[in-house]
């Protein structure tokens, strides 16, 4: 009796042990399934530009943001492992080289000075700078108008600097720290047109709820391309990322994403320049 009951105890003793084995292995092969992962995409973007990348209540927006969507998802990326981070435009060449991020969509144009320091794939979408005026603005019909009123744009941006040189020397020129900012001016009269890229003007006038309008003769052109890090990988990585464009275009989704991203704007891209073919990088 004594013997029986002692193997008892040792036969239980045994299955807890095994059992509080095979607990802890069940956990931690849970925890490598459902826990963090290393299969993660960082994506730059900007945080504060209506209709392209702006963060809002934890979320984000724009045809930035859903031209990284596809992307990643094409490069076999769930939407839960794609990681969005704020890509200032001062730091967007350091983010990449830093690998602080792993591609970036942020009106990030494709010149020949920054190919110096990263790579590009694309571009997605070419751009091209333009007003935006108050919408019973009638007065005002291209930069050539500009003469005697008054302008805004970013403190440091070159578009101010393009209209003053090729169009309106007579301008009056206001700088503000964000284009939000110079649409407020805009609204409450302090100035009568802001200028920049238009489908950042296009982003704006879709938040102001009819207030606003994008004159619609862009006169310059700006390739946006996808920041990669220069490496021996990028030229694989760019053509990756430019499959997955062409796809997005082909598929209609590029399209959707403008019109959906500039809704209630009349905004239509340069069709001379858009939607461009991706080849840069290959």
């Amino acid at each position: 009796m004594v013997r029986t009951t002692t193997l008892r105890r040792v036969c239980r003793g045994v299955v807890a042990a095994l059992c509080a084995t095979a607990c802890v292995a069940s956990v931690a092969a849970c925890g490598s399934a459902s826990g963090s992962s290393d299969h993660t995409l960082k994506v730059g973007i900007k945080f504060d530009q209506p209709g392209l990348g702006f963060k809002k209540s934890g979320t984000y927006e724009g045809f930035d943001v859903d031209v990284a969507r596809y992307i990643a998802n094409q490069l076999g990326y769930t939407d839960a492992e794609i990681e969005f981070k704020e890509a200032p435009s001062k730091q967007r060449e350091a983010m990449l080289q830093n690998g602080d991020v792993d591609m970036i969509l942020a009106s990030y144009s494709i010149t020949d000075e920054r190919k110096k320091a990263v790579d590009f794939a694309g571009p997605y979408f070419v751009a091209g700078q333009d007003l935006l005026i108050r919408s019973n603005e009638k007065g005002i019909t291209g930069p050539q108008d500009l003469n005697g009123k008054r302008l805004c744009s970013v403190t440091g941006s070159t578009s101010a600097k393009v209209v003053k040189e090729k169009f309106a020397k007579e301008v009056q020129l206001m700088e503000q720290p964000g284009y939000a900012e110079c649409a407020t001016a805009l609204l409450s009269g302090i100035v009568d047109a802001v200028t920049t890229d238009d489908i950042i003007l296009a982003g704006l006038a879709a938040a102001s709820r009819g207030k606003l309008k994008v004159v619609g003769k862009p006169f310059t052109q700006e390739y946006y391309g996808v920041g990669i890090k220069k490496d021996a990988d990028s030229k694989e990585f760019a053509t990756k990322i430019n499959d997955a464009i062409e796809e997005m275009i082909k598929t209609g989704e590029w399209e959707r994403a403008i019109e959906t991203n500039t809704k209630g704007t009349g905004y239509r891209p340069d069709p001379k320049y858009n939607p461009p073919t991706p080849d840069e990088g290959e």
